[in-house]
């Protein structure tokens, strides 16, 4: 089971709002809308896929990671590694 398993209807959900919006924003290029019109849509369906990352990246630390820490080894240092790695692809996007 994973972390974000017990909102998964949750992500599912908002992942469907930001493929509608996505989808809006094609409508949009394919009917030249406004330069500035399209680029506010982009910046608003950016920041819901965010929401969506730092969300799972929250659940992803208090579950799998914390798990891994509570167990020790090498299980742990790998948990934390990938952790540190998808905050660090994150912080660059």
């Amino acid at each position: 089971m994973r972390g974000y398993s017990d909102d998964k209807d949750g992500y599912l959900a908002r992942l469907r709002r930001v493929e509608g919006q996505i989808r809006g924003l094609q409508r949009m290029v394919e009917s030249d809308e406004y330069c500035i019109d399209v680029l506010t849509q982009i910046s608003a369906a950016t920041k819901a896929l965010q929401a969506v990352s730092i969300g799972l990246l929250d659940e992803h630390l208090r579950h799998c990671v914390a798990q891994a820490v509570a167990e020790g080894g090498e299980t742990a240092a790998v948990k934390v590694r990938e952790a540190s790695d998808a905050i660090a692809r994150l912080v660059r996007s």
